[in-house]
């Protein structure tokens, strides 16, 4: 046979290649080379995954497993997919060369992953409670009635020298009441120190004293040595400890509506219902499966569309309970290494995890009625996002990125994770020392355009480590804190301290926090507290610039430690001043402080940040700062004119005297229409009367960071006068025409 000459060679081939078509028709793949895409429904039996005959979750899943060289889309119908344990991704779940895989709502559908349980057969009680059995597995620590949240009943706060708590457990149960209890160890007690929570559940009752379930009681006290002796003042059985908030989950302590309480040893609920509820016909929900979605390993995946709702965090309920270290991590373990590193947190359980991830996109989710977090973001997860997605009614933070590793090994560290365009409401419900957005040891992370409101505690927090040595040098850099609209957090109704709008720790080398909106933090505490930019501990080499930072309960920029260095704050519009920055090569520069009107380069920052376009609140003109002020005394330190000067971190203060007061003199009768009365903290004005010249308005107790008082007339003077013999003690006095 002769050989083929080179140049005919390709006619042959094609030749041959059309004869075999021509008997055997085009490849499996010549028609298939679109996107595969399946289908899945809450209750899908089908084996196609067609959207006739979905499959289930699972199914779906792995049907996807066998789809190559092309992309892959599973679309979820509408409707609830009740899980009793997570779906699982990993990396047979990824997208591969080139090509995607993708979980997504279907056109027009809104899937919901839910890890509730349904409570029915609710029976009608004498005293107007209804009652439901709960079934075997199933314990209830929230309750969501019509999707609105019901709140374990609670009783009234213990102070510390009733409730006097030790290492080994607490004094004060007959005061309190628990001795007389039907099953107190069914309750909890909820104690707030400074920044931080506990939950521990009483075991045990001999005579007056409690005992508490551990490792939680151990983990919570001083007595472990786990984080480092300067902790110890924040605990327990601290200094600061001023008692317990509240006891828990005690059927004695179901007297308002919108309460439930568990019994565990009728494994019944009780609930006793909100004006208009009808529990016979009443959709009641408790979270019960932890987590709804992990992702494990996989990478090139995009989640968008999804739903999450009822997912529960167990953790506070067994003998762990919830040890509170900072931002919702807790301390766990019964024993372990004295850690100066941070090594042995947990953070809080959440709907969706993904670990290891690389290219994970997670994209207008839905996260609400929430017993722990919304996401996770860990284990070395690089090159991710969460974006354009709700976060709203969670017991605990709404996202976490990262982990607390100062060094780890390159596979574990976070890189390049993106946070954006989300939206975070009502976060930290059950557990109020959580964080809106936290990130611990996390490199080149950006969160940007995310729209945060109504936090118990701080808004966004990056960095770990305190005063740890492991913080000055870790792989924290390079990171975004950008044009994100923070308002109405540190709300004083929870009892938080020491946090911020933004909140940093560690070294960060060219971190930036610059175009965000910062309002209400802290706002109408009776203490200073509640700041806007707070960078704590060792923060070091950080820009801030170009923030809107306004109405906030104490500093609108902070940086106290001799340790955070080499910070430039520069830029800035607020309605206050701060003091110098602390530590070596820090500096304040071109920033507009005491403002009581915000400019136009201003109200544009702070219009665009946030997940969407919104007005900010305006500041009012004040005329206070031109009246000329006067008091009745002074202490030899703190002038009149502090109250005037635009800075509520400087204070004016009287003596101890009868009587004692402080005027300003607006020089002619003005129109003032209300009058701010901002408390100087470190020596509180308490029980006061506010005078004009058209009469005189009294103020019970402790003045707030402000004390507003509304007025609808002229007046020339303003006098504050202590009723009583006692200080006047004021940061700033403010009067809006």
């Amino acid at each position: 046979m002769n050989r083929l000459t080179e140049a005919a060679r390709p006619a042959v081939t094609a030749l041959l290649a059309a004869t075999l078509l021509l008997f055997t028709g085009p490849p499996a793949h010549a028609a298939d080379s679109g996107p595969r895409t399946l289908y899945a429904a809450p209750h899908g039996q089908g084996d196609s995954c067609t959207r006739a005959r979905p499959c289930s979750l699972e199914g779906a899943r792995d049907e996807a497993r066998t789809v190559t060289g092309r992309d892959t889309r599973v679309l979820l119908l509408s409707g609830t997919y009740a899980r009793t344990e997570p779906l699982r991704l990993d990396e047979r779940d990824s997208g591969r060369a080139g090509h995607t895989v993708t979980w997504a709502a279907a056109p027009g559908a809104r899937p919901v992953l839910s890890g509730g349980r349904t409570l029915t057969g609710w029976s009608r009680n004498g005293n107007g409670t209804w009652t439901a059995d709960v079934p075997d597995g199933v314990t209830p620590r929230q309750l969501f009635v019509d999707g609105e949240r019901a709140v374990r009943a609670r009783g009234a706060a213990c102070a510390a020298d009733v409730c006097d708590a030790t290492k080994e457990g607490m004094s004060g149960a007959r005061a309190a009441g628990i001795a007389d209890w039907s099953r107190p160890t069914d309750a909890e007690a909820v104690i707030r120190v400074r920044w931080r929570n506990y939950h521990c559940r009483v075991t045990g009752l001999s005579g007056d004293d409690l005992t508490f379930a551990q490792p939680c009681w151990t983990n919570s006290s001083s007595g472990t040595d786990r984080t480092g002796p300067s902790w110890d003042s924040t605990t327990v059985d601290s200094d600061r400890y001023t008692g317990v908030a509240f006891f828990e989950n005690a059927v004695e302590l179901l007297d308002e509506p919108g309460e439930f309480v568990w019994d565990s040893g009728a494994r019944t609920v009780t609930y006793l219902p909100r004006e208009g509820e009808d529990m016979r016909r009443a959709q009641a929900v408790t979270p019960h499966t932890e987590q709804l979605l992990v992702t494990d390993g996989a990478h090139d995946l995009t989640l968008t569309g999804l739903g999450f709702a009822h997912a529960a965090y167990r953790q506070p309920g067994t003998a762990e309970g919830y040890a509170g270290t900072q931002a919702g991590l807790t301390l766990t373990g019964a024993d372990g290494p004295v850690d100066h590193a941070g090594r042995h947190y947990t953070k809080p359980s959440a709907a969706l995890t993904v670990r290891g991830g690389r290219r994970v996109t997670v994209d207008r989710a839905r996260f609400a009625h929430l017993g722990g977090a919304g996401a996770v973001l860990e284990a070395g997860t690089k090159d991710s996002s969460v974006t354009r997605s709700s976060f709203t009614d969670l017991s605990s933070g709404a996202l976490y990125v990262g982990d607390t590793e100062p060094r780890p090994e390159e596979a574990l560290a976070g890189e390049r994770n993106t946070v954006s365009r989300n939206t975070v409401r009502e976060a930290g419900a059950e557990y109020t020392d959580a964080v809106g957005i936290w990130a611990g040891y996390e490199a080149e992370l950006t969160i940007d355009h995310n729209t945060l409101d109504r936090l118990p505690y701080s808004g966004v927090s990056v960095g770990w480590g305190w005063n740890q040595p492991e913080a000055r040098r870790s792989v924290l850099r390079d990171n975004k804190i950008t044009n994100n609209r923070i308002t109405r957090v540190m709300e004083v109704s929870h009892a938080q301290h020491d946090g911020g709008a933004v909140y940093t720790q560690g070294s960060q080398p060219g971190t930036v926090i610059s175009g965000n909106y910062l309002n209400r933090s802290g706002y109408g505490n009776t203490e200073r507290d509640g700041n806007g930019i707070y960078l704590d501990e060792q923060s070091s080499h950080m820009r801030v610039e170009r923030n809107v930072v306004t109405r906030v309960g104490y500093k609108w920029v902070s940086n106290w430690a001799d340790y955070g260095i080499e910070n430039t704050v520069s830029g800035n519009w607020t309605d206050t001043a701060a003091p110098a920055l602390g530590g070596r090569g820090s500096v304040m520069k071109d920033n507009h402080t005491g403002l009581d009107e915000l400019p136009a380069r201003a109200l544009h920052t702070a219009a665009s940040a946030g997940a969407g376009s919104a007005l900010p609140e305006q500041l009012r003109r004040d005329l206070a700062r031109t009246g000329t002020p006067s008091q009745s005394s002074d202490d030899g330190s703190a002038t009149a004119s502090r109250a005037v000067d635009g800075d509520i971190t400087t204070d004016t203060r009287t003596l101890r005297d009868e009587g004692a007061w402080w005027r300003v003199d607006l020089g002619r009768a003005r129109h003032v229409s209300r009058i701010e009365v901002w408390n100087d903290a470190s020596m509180t004005t308490t029980g006061f009367d506010v005078s004009t010249d058209a009469g005189t308005v009294h103020v019970a107790g402790k003045a707030l960071r402000p004390t507003l008082v509304d007025l609808a007339g002229t007046t020339r003077h303003v006098t504050i006068k202590a009723t009583g013999t006692g200080r006047v003690a004021l940061a700033q006095v403010l009067l809006h025409p």
